[in-house]
Protein backbone atom coordinates (compact mmCIF):
# COMPACT_ATOMS: atom_id res chain seq x y z
CA UNK A 1 0.00 0.00 0.00
CA UNK A 2 1.56 3.21 -0.84
CA UNK A 3 1.07 5.95 1.68
CA UNK A 4 1.19 9.73 1.07
CA UNK A 5 4.47 10.34 2.04
CA UNK A 6 5.64 7.84 -0.96
CA UNK A 7 3.00 9.70 -3.03
CA UNK A 8 4.88 13.02 -2.14
CA UNK A 9 8.36 11.88 -2.77
CA UNK A 10 8.16 9.88 -5.84
CA UNK A 11 7.63 11.14 -9.40
CA UNK A 12 6.75 8.31 -11.43
CA UNK A 13 4.20 5.23 -10.49
CA UNK A 14 3.14 2.41 -12.55
CA UNK A 15 0.47 -0.49 -11.69
CA UNK A 16 0.12 0.88 -8.39
CA UNK A 17 -3.17 0.96 -6.37
CA UNK A 18 -4.01 4.09 -3.97
CA UNK A 19 -6.54 3.13 -1.65
CA UNK A 20 -8.37 5.75 1.11
CA UNK A 21 -5.76 8.01 0.64
CA UNK A 22 -6.44 12.14 1.96
CA UNK A 23 -4.79 15.24 0.95
CA UNK A 24 -6.49 17.72 0.98
CA UNK A 25 -4.61 20.61 -1.78
CA UNK A 26 -2.24 17.42 -2.38
CA UNK A 27 0.34 19.05 -5.63
CA UNK A 28 0.45 16.31 -8.21
CA UNK A 29 2.29 18.48 -9.90
CA UNK A 30 5.07 16.88 -12.80
CA UNK A 31 4.19 13.61 -11.86
CA UNK A 32 3.55 10.33 -14.05
CA UNK A 33 0.64 7.48 -13.40
CA UNK A 34 0.92 4.75 -15.28
CA UNK A 35 -2.16 1.88 -15.05
CA UNK A 36 -2.91 3.06 -11.60
CA UNK A 37 -6.27 2.96 -9.83
CA UNK A 38 -7.26 5.39 -7.35
CA UNK A 39 -9.85 4.07 -4.90
CA UNK A 40 -11.81 6.08 -1.91
CA UNK A 41 -9.15 8.75 -2.55
CA UNK A 42 -9.87 12.34 -1.01
CA UNK A 43 -7.72 14.72 -2.65
CA UNK A 44 -10.49 17.93 -2.68
CA UNK A 45 -8.81 21.22 -4.31
CA UNK A 46 -5.34 19.24 -5.21
CA UNK A 47 -3.09 20.30 -7.99
CA UNK A 48 -2.56 18.45 -10.97
CA UNK A 49 -0.05 20.73 -13.02
CA UNK A 50 1.18 18.79 -15.93
CA UNK A 51 0.50 15.67 -14.61
CA UNK A 52 0.22 12.59 -16.90
CA UNK A 53 -2.56 9.93 -15.98
CA UNK A 54 -2.71 6.85 -18.75
CA UNK A 55 -4.40 4.03 -18.27
CA UNK A 56 -5.73 4.98 -14.79
CA UNK A 57 -8.95 4.31 -12.98
CA UNK A 58 -10.79 6.98 -10.04
CA UNK A 59 -13.08 4.94 -8.27
CA UNK A 60 -15.49 6.48 -5.28
CA UNK A 61 -12.46 9.35 -5.02
CA UNK A 62 -13.60 13.19 -3.99
CA UNK A 63 -11.69 15.87 -6.60
CA UNK A 64 -13.71 18.42 -5.63
CA UNK A 65 -12.50 21.82 -7.02
CA UNK A 66 -9.24 20.48 -8.35
CA UNK A 67 -6.81 22.58 -10.59
CA UNK A 68 -6.68 20.80 -13.77
CA UNK A 69 -3.92 22.99 -16.17
CA UNK A 70 -2.07 21.36 -18.82
CA UNK A 71 -3.20 17.68 -17.27
CA UNK A 72 -2.71 14.76 -19.88
CA UNK A 73 -5.64 12.41 -19.57
CA UNK A 74 -5.00 9.37 -21.76
CA UNK A 75 -7.69 6.56 -21.34
CA UNK A 76 -8.92 7.40 -17.94
CA UNK A 77 -12.08 6.34 -16.08
CA UNK A 78 -13.87 8.05 -13.63
CA UNK A 79 -16.75 6.13 -11.34
CA UNK A 80 -18.53 7.71 -8.88
CA UNK A 81 -15.89 10.28 -8.60
CA UNK A 82 -16.92 14.02 -7.17
CA UNK A 83 -15.31 16.40 -9.31
CA UNK A 84 -18.05 19.28 -8.59
CA UNK A 85 -16.28 23.19 -9.34
CA UNK A 86 -13.57 21.53 -11.83
CA UNK A 87 -12.30 23.87 -14.66
CA UNK A 88 -11.40 21.29 -17.46
CA UNK A 89 -10.63 24.02 -20.04
CA UNK A 90 -6.72 24.07 -19.81
CA UNK A 91 -6.00 20.59 -19.72
CA UNK A 92 -3.81 19.08 -22.45
CA UNK A 93 -5.32 18.68 -25.91
CA UNK A 94 -7.87 15.69 -26.96
CA UNK A 95 -8.48 14.33 -23.39
CA UNK A 96 -9.18 10.66 -23.63
CA UNK A 97 -12.03 10.23 -20.26
CA UNK A 98 -14.83 8.29 -19.50
CA UNK A 99 -16.62 9.67 -16.63
CA UNK A 100 -20.19 7.52 -15.00
CA UNK A 101 -22.08 8.54 -12.39
CA UNK A 102 -19.90 11.41 -11.14
CA UNK A 103 -20.69 14.73 -9.40
CA UNK A 104 -20.25 17.04 -12.29
CA UNK A 105 -22.02 19.75 -11.02
CA UNK A 106 -20.62 23.37 -11.74
CA UNK A 107 -18.27 21.97 -13.69
CA UNK A 108 -16.80 24.29 -17.09
CA UNK A 109 -15.67 22.84 -19.86
CA UNK A 110 -14.51 25.46 -22.70
CA UNK A 111 -12.89 24.95 -26.23
CA UNK A 112 -12.55 21.00 -24.90
CA UNK A 113 -12.43 18.00 -27.05
CA UNK A 114 -14.72 15.68 -25.69
CA UNK A 115 -15.34 13.88 -28.84
CA UNK A 116 -17.01 10.55 -28.15
CA UNK A 117 -16.31 11.16 -24.47
CA UNK A 118 -18.71 9.24 -22.43
CA UNK A 119 -20.49 11.28 -19.31
CA UNK A 120 -23.00 8.87 -18.56
CA UNK A 121 -25.40 9.09 -15.41
CA UNK A 122 -23.32 11.79 -14.25
CA UNK A 123 -25.11 14.87 -12.03
CA UNK A 124 -23.93 18.16 -14.68
CA UNK A 125 -26.38 20.08 -13.24
CA UNK A 126 -25.24 23.85 -13.81
CA UNK A 127 -22.17 22.86 -15.93
CA UNK A 128 -20.81 25.00 -18.46
CA UNK A 129 -20.04 23.43 -21.93
CA UNK A 130 -18.96 26.09 -24.19
CA UNK A 131 -17.02 26.22 -27.73
CA UNK A 132 -16.58 22.24 -27.18
CA UNK A 133 -16.61 19.18 -29.57
CA UNK A 134 -19.35 16.80 -28.19
CA UNK A 135 -19.67 15.05 -31.32
CA UNK A 136 -21.22 11.59 -30.88
CA UNK A 137 -20.34 12.05 -27.48
CA UNK A 138 -22.33 9.94 -25.12
CA UNK A 139 -24.49 11.98 -22.35
CA UNK A 140 -27.01 9.05 -21.20
CA UNK A 141 -29.08 9.55 -18.31
CA UNK A 142 -27.31 12.82 -17.02
CA UNK A 143 -28.61 15.20 -15.51
CA UNK A 144 -27.77 18.62 -17.40
CA UNK A 145 -30.08 20.73 -15.45
CA UNK A 146 -29.44 24.43 -15.80
CA UNK A 147 -26.68 23.20 -17.66
CA UNK A 148 -25.16 25.99 -20.45
CA UNK A 149 -24.22 24.70 -24.13
CA UNK A 150 -23.51 27.27 -26.12
CA UNK A 151 -21.54 27.16 -29.93
CA UNK A 152 -21.11 23.30 -29.39
CA UNK A 153 -20.56 20.91 -32.16
CA UNK A 154 -23.10 17.88 -30.97
CA UNK A 155 -23.73 15.77 -34.09
CA UNK A 156 -24.31 12.14 -33.50
CA UNK A 157 -24.41 12.88 -29.63
CA UNK A 158 -26.85 11.21 -27.37
CA UNK A 159 -28.76 12.93 -25.03
CA UNK A 160 -32.28 10.90 -25.08
CA UNK A 161 -32.24 9.41 -21.68
CA UNK A 162 -30.51 12.93 -20.25
CA UNK A 163 -32.66 15.43 -17.75
CA UNK A 164 -33.07 18.69 -18.38
CA UNK A 165 -30.79 19.30 -21.28
CA UNK A 166 -31.73 21.95 -23.31
CA UNK A 167 -29.86 22.81 -26.44
CA UNK A 168 -30.20 25.68 -28.81
CA UNK A 169 -30.15 24.80 -31.99
CA UNK A 170 -29.48 28.15 -32.74
CA UNK A 171 -26.39 28.35 -31.06
CA UNK A 172 -25.12 25.27 -31.48
CA UNK A 173 -24.43 22.33 -34.26
CA UNK A 174 -27.26 19.45 -33.89
CA UNK A 175 -27.45 17.55 -37.20
CA UNK A 176 -28.23 14.03 -36.56
CA UNK A 177 -28.25 14.89 -32.32
CA UNK A 178 -30.53 12.39 -30.29
CA UNK A 179 -32.85 14.19 -27.68
CA UNK A 180 -35.69 12.93 -25.74
CA UNK A 181 -38.94 14.37 -25.49
CA UNK A 182 -38.21 16.10 -22.27
CA UNK A 183 -35.61 18.26 -24.64
CA UNK A 184 -37.87 18.42 -27.57
CA UNK A 185 -40.63 19.85 -25.33
CA UNK A 186 -37.98 22.52 -24.15
CA UNK A 187 -36.51 23.80 -27.27
CA UNK A 188 -40.55 24.02 -28.66
CA UNK A 189 -41.49 26.05 -25.64
CA UNK A 190 -38.35 28.20 -26.20
CA UNK A 191 -39.37 29.14 -29.66
CA UNK A 192 -42.58 30.08 -28.08
CA UNK A 193 -44.83 26.82 -29.61
CA UNK A 194 -47.69 25.03 -28.31
CA UNK A 195 -46.91 21.66 -26.86
CA UNK A 196 -50.07 18.94 -26.07
CA UNK A 197 -50.24 18.21 -22.41
CA UNK A 198 -47.21 20.73 -21.43
CA UNK A 199 -49.29 24.16 -21.61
Amino acid sequence: MVSLEQLTLEQSFEDVSFEGLSGPGFDFSNKEFTRCSFRRCKFADSVWFRTILEDCEFDDCDLGGAKLKQTAFRDVRFQRTRLMGCDWSQVSKNPAVRLEECDLRYVTFIDTNLRKTTLRDCRATEANFLRCNLVEADLSGSDLSGATVEDCDLTKADLRTARGAFINPVKNKVKNLKIGTESAVLIALHHGMKVAGYE
